[in-house]
């Protein structure tokens, strides 16, 4: 049994795994139902504690993990906890965040003396589960080898990119090229079935060339067989990413056209009302 005792807020979609690997790896965990209780219930069963406010979870935790879904929800968490937070308690946030998101939570908490850490993950639920993602580090660099130590109970690397900041701007650029990679592949799919292309032989052909991609394999190895939810993440999640990444390229041009076009395709979606389905599942609509 580890000494940290981890207080874990937002174990559901992407947090279950990551919390469950905890467990597995025997650390003292406790968590707090914000929505679905199906996660929160695996998670009691396997050994976690389950608090029931955050000053409850404060108290019993040194390390808190915060892996929700955007910058707004963080703040609002964070200035719920500040009150209770104690001296040189370390929060690990998993948070995709807008570009300067993770230094906004920084300022709130550096006057409180609290070790700040952004580590924003590249994978899905299914890599989280597996704990082999990819964790993109921000922080103070003493702070750096001790979330390490946490993140790779989940992660298969967890790399640092300098103070807090450059991980959230790593982030967003590394989505920038997959959601871009993942949207050439849909459309491309899309364009195979319009046009009566075989769709396996085209995936052959694809993988011995410079178009094969981890978001081709995922994508098109179950669309083949009429399985479009190869690609696990949601199309109003990709908005929401594609949204900050946007932000982010405002002075590149040529990156500010593509991230806009490509965001464009999926808030038109959303307004058509397919926010909730995966990306992947946009090949059949």
């Amino acid at each position: 049994m580890t000494e940290n005792r981890i207080g874990f807020i937002g174990a559901g979609y992407m947090g279950y795994g990551m919390a469950h690997n905890l467990i597995k790896n025997n650390y003292n965990l406790s968590v707090i139902c914000n929505k679905n209780r199906n996660p929160i219930d695996k998670l009691v069963a396997q050994g976690a504690k389950e608090l029931k406010n955050y000053k409850d979870l404060c108290d019993i935790s040194n390390i808190i993990i915060m892996c929700v879904t955007n910058t707004p929800i963080a703040l609002e968490i964070i200035n719920k906890l500040k009150p209770y937070l104690k001296i040189n308690t370390m929060i690990i946030d998993i948070t995709t965040h807008h570009s300067n998101g993770s230094i906004e939570v920084n300022n709130l908490l550096s006057s409180n003396k609290i070790r700040y850490v952004e580590a924003p993950v590249m994978g899905g639920p299914v890599q989280a589960e597996q704990g082999i993602l990819g964790a993109i580090v921000g922080s103070k660099k003493e702070d750096y080898q001790e979330a390490k130590n946490i993140l790779l109970n989940f992660c298969k690397e967890a790399i640092y990119f300098g103070e807090v900041g450059k991980g959230a701007k790593a982030k967003l650029l590394s989505n920038f090229l997959s959601l871009g990679t993942t949207t050439f592949v849909i459309e491309t799919l899309k364009a195979a079935n319009h046009l009566n292309i075989d769709l396996q032989k085209l995936y052959d052909v694809a993988k011995l060339g410079s178009g094969n991609s981890g978001a081709l394999n995922r994508i098109a190895d179950k669309a083949i067989k009429g399985d479009y939810t190869g690609y696990v993440f949601s199309v109003k999640n990709a908005v929401k990413d594609l949204t900050y990444i946007n932000e982010l390229m405002s002075d590149l041009p040529n990156a500010d056209k593509l991230s806009h076009l490509t965001k464009s395709i999926y808030e038109e979606a959303v307004k058509n009302g397919k926010g909730d389905l995966l990306m992947s599942e946009l090949i059949k609509e």
